[in-house]
């Protein structure tokens, strides 16, 4: 929605209304995808870190072997989502307090600082123990931008669109989302089939990625400077301050919150597997080579992104429990075995299509969990109460999934940690079982302009 003042409502049979109605969906349009362009900036910012942590792992810590450099590196990255329930808090109470777009453009110039610290910080070899200290900073900075982004993106996205497309436009979050992962893989092969050597890569390439987010996020923080503030936020001026982003007013919804710590713990988890991981599980247990485990991970994230449009516009027509329960049953019966045959493959055609298979039930997830959440909060709490309880849940399950299936296969008992996925999908889906469809029951649209 947009505010009253750049949007002034018609009368259907009012001169020039179709006019006014088409600019009004132009300037929608426009706000969604400038939102959906800086949210690609920005979480490019936090995956280029994962994606290139095979090549800069080596450059922060002591010389020892591959799989304890990357699992220092991957406690760095568990660290990082530490700070996102405090970003999820902070970013979510300037949202209902102040905007959406101050919140959303505070949250970016955060990021661009992790990034241009990650790619100006010295070398273990060079500084000592400076060096992991320097990286470590940048990624708490960075996680407390990202705790921020996700609740305020989704807020926006979903109070932007109309009512009978919020599932096709809010899954514009998780669209941008994994373009930032395909951008960073794409960065990542030009670097390494093209235009650097591996010892160059290893010794000072892998900077580049950092130093091209710094200088995007210039870009996200134009578009973000430029948003129109959405029609539910101003409207909802006449709500008393200490009910805007307050804690005591978010806890009068236990129901919406365990809803959605629920559906998010077992998303998350598969969501960070079969991709922020997945470059790293097919090197370090398929034994594939880099380039190749590249070439696999980038093919099926572009088939991911583009099922994600599609999957939020089925969800509009049949509802978002369908999906939901798609994804839990599917991840549920399918964890084990895909990980399995993945972990046991060395051909890169076999691992793609496995990999598709499992991103196309995890899509049941990532497609349409945006709306959900929004849907479950009034305008006064709805960025609070998606991204805190939110950035908490993937603190705990997203963020440690790396490290404990690096420590699982240093113990030589790798297959835990796929029963460890598996158990909690089956938890979320006792929740996607037990909730209300919110397609029909959404406090979105108690909040539409007339």
């Amino acid at each position: 929605m947009l505010p009253s003042s750049a949007a002034p409502v018609l009368s259907p049979r009012a001169p020039g209304a179709p006019a006014q109605h088409e600019r009004i969906s132009q300037r929608r349009l426009k706000a969604i995808l400038s939102g959906s362009v800086g949210n690609l900036v920005e979480w490019y910012d936090w995956y280029v870190f994962s994606s290139f942590a095979l090549y800069f792992s080596a450059s922060f810590f002591p010389s020892g072997d591959a799989t304890a450099q990357l699992l220092q590196t991957a406690g760095i990255f568990a660290l990082g989502f530490l700070m996102r329930p405090i970003g999820g808090w902070m970013f979510g109470r300037i949202a209902d307090k102040v905007g959406r777009k101050q919140s959303m453009t505070l949250s970016v110039l955060l990021m661009s600082l992790g990034s241009l610290l990650i790619a100006l910080t010295p070398t273990y070899q060079t500084v000592g123990l400076v060096a992991p200290v320097m990286l470590l900073t940048a990624r708490l900075l960075q996680g407390l931008s990202v705790g921020g982004e996700y609740g305020v993106s989704a807020t926006y996205l979903a109070e932007m669109a109309t009512a009978r497309r919020r599932g096709f436009y809010s899954s514009f979050l998780y669209l941008t989302l994994i373009g930032a992962q395909l951008l960073a893989l794409g960065i990542q092969l030009v670097l390494q089939n093209v235009l650097l050597s591996e010892a160059q890569l290893l010794a000072w390439g892998w900077r580049i990625p950092f130093a091209i987010g710094a200088g995007l996020s210039i870009v996200a923080l134009y578009l973000r400077s430029n948003l129109d503030e959405t029609g539910p936020f101003e409207a909802q001026q006449h709500t008393p301050d200490e009910q805007r982003g307050s804690l005591r007013a978010l806890a009068q919804h236990p129901r919406a919150v365990g809803t959605v710590v629920g559906l998010t713990m077992g998303g998350t988890l598969a969501f960070y597997t079969f991709t922020t991981y997945m470059l790293k599980f097919l090197v370090n247990t398929a034994h594939m080579p880099k380039a190749a485990a590249t070439n696999v991970c980038f093919l099926s994230l572009l088939v991911f992104a583009a099922l994600q449009p599609a999957f939020g516009a089925l969800a509009d027509r049949i509802g978002r429990r369908p999906l939901l329960i798609f994804f839990g049953v599917a991840g549920t019966l399918g964890t084990v075995p895909l990980l399995t045959a993945l972990g046991r493959t060395h051909s890169p055609g076999v691992a793609l299509t496995l990999l598709l298979v499992a991103l196309v039930i995890v899509s049941g997830y990532s497609s349409i969990n945006a709306v959900v959440k929004a849907e479950l909060f009034p305008v006064e709490i709805r960025a609070l109460g998606i991204g805190l309880p939110h950035a908490l849940t993937v603190a705990v399950f997203g963020g440690t999934a790396e490290y404990l299936a690096l420590w699982s296969k240093g113990a030589g008992h790798e297959a835990y940690f796929y029963w460890y996925v598996t158990a909690c999908i089956a938890i979320s889906l006792v929740v996607f079982l037990t909730m209300k469809e919110t397609l029909n029951a959404s406090r979105l649209t108690s909040d539409d302009a007339p």
